[in-house]
This record gives structure tokens, C-alpha cells and sequence, in this order.
């Protein structure tokens, strides 16, 4: 059975904030599962996939930095769907994987020097019993360009990875599961990128308005 602290309100899954205040009376559906679908919608399309903003620190981490811009990266987009769910009253969870992802842009495995990505963020919600898990990560504009499918949720069955693209060429791999966690694992999260990309200063801001447009302008 879920634990309290997978309901309670944090400072990363703040859903107190003003923006998901507003994301939230944004579901109207007669359900709480109909809520979380719409939810999964609106923050796997309503907020462009961006890798780039990283570099805004520990406060990109959090659940109102997605709600609160028109781009974010895995971990604030899958910690927003957690707070979203945490405000229903459905326990949620953040997890953590190394991924290999084999259709990232040239500029972006050129920054990086690998196609490894870790800490790669997903949600996992307790929904009529039982843990699933679910990516509203990858933007259907962006899964659009990439020639893939949007990754879809239906609330019964994990939704984490997209194996091939329409064509039939690797997309996605999980190397690593770093399991799931009640609250941010930040420190985690910072040590694993400065040991996988020793070379970027992670805080660098100029990374950012170098790459306003994440993946979406990368791939133009």
C-alpha cells in the first residue's frame, strides 16, 4: 500500500503553486482517472520537451518550473504529473533510468559526447490498486519530427518507452533503474550528471538561451 508521503505536497511537488492551480481546473472530466488522462495531455503536449533547461539548477527540478514555462526537460514534466496527481489524492511517485536514446538531435550528442542520458524522469501512480508508470515527456510536435508515436497512457498499463520508430530503428533503450522516490532525489540527480558529463558546467545559462528552442529547433 502507498504511504502518506506519497500524497503530501513538497517543495518540488509544490501543487499549491499558482500555475498548477490553474492546470488543475483545467480537468473537467467526471473522473479521477478521466483527470489524470487529461492531465497526462496537457503536460505531454502543452509543454515542448526541452533538454536544454537543465542548466536553470535545482529550481528547473521542480514541479511549477513545467507549469510555469513553455518548455521543460523529463524530470519537472514527470514531477508536475506527480504533484497534479498528489492534488487528485492519487499516490504518485518520480522515477529515475539511465536511457540510451538513439534518435537525439546531432547538436544535442555533441553537447553531451555520449548518447547516454541518466536520470531520465518518469512519474509511477497508484491508480485501482496497483503502481503504473507514465512518460509525459516527448511532445507529439516533437514525436511528429522525430517520425514516432506519441507515447499514450491509459491509466492501466506502464507507459515508458517508445522501443522503434514507425521505421523500425531503435529509439529508446533503459540501461539503469534507479527505482522511484517520495521526493526529489536532487543530489542524486546532480552527482550522476556531473559524473556522466564532466566536461559541461551544468549551471551554465547561456546553454539555454543557446537552445531556446530545445529539441523541436535542433531538429529544424
Amino acid at each position: 500500500m502507498p504511504s502518506q508521503s506519497s500524497l503530501a505536497e513538497t517543495p518540488f511537488f509544490n501543487f499549491s503553486h499558482p500555475s498548477i492551480q490553474i492546470l488543475l481546473a483545467k480537468l473537467d472530466a467526471e473522473t479521477q482517472l478521466g483527470k489524470v488522462l487529461q492531465a497526462y495531455k496537457l503536460i505531454r503536449d502543452g509543454i515542448s520537451y526541452n533538454p536544454y533547461t537543465f542548466s536553470e539548477g535545482e529550481e528547473a527540478l521542480k514541479a511549477s518550473y513545467a507549469s510555469s514555462h513553455d518548455s521543460a526537460y523529463c524530470i519537472p514534466k514527470s514531477a508536475l504529473m506527480v504533484a497534479v496527481c498528489r492534488a487528485l489524492g492519487i499516490p504518485a511517485k518520480m522515477g529515475f533510468a539511465d536511457v540510451k536514446n538513439h534518435l537525439s538531435s546531432p547538436k544535442l550528442l555533441a553537447w553531451l559526447k555520449t548518447d547516454l542520458f541518466v536520470m531520465h524522469g518518469y512519474a509511477q501512480l497508484y491508480i485501482d490498486d496497483k503502481w503504473v508508470k507514465c512518460t509525459p515527456v516527448f511532445n507529439k510536435a516533437l514525436c511528429d519530427k522525430m517520425g514516432i508515436k506519441p507515447l499514450e497512457f491509459d491509466g492501466t498499463q506502464d507507459s515508458i518507452f517508445h522501443p522503434f520508430t514507425a521505421d523500425g530503428q531503435a529509439h529508446m533503450q533503459y540501461v539503469t533503474d534507479h527505482g522511484t522516490f517520495d521526493e526529489m532525489p536532487v543530489e542524486m540527480i546532480f552527482e550522476a550528471s556531473r559524473k556522466t558529463y564532466p566536461h559541461i558546467d551544468l549551471l551554465d545559462k547561456s546553454i539555454l538561451k543557446q537552445h531556446q528552442g530545445g529539441l523541436e529547433a535542433d531538429l529544424s
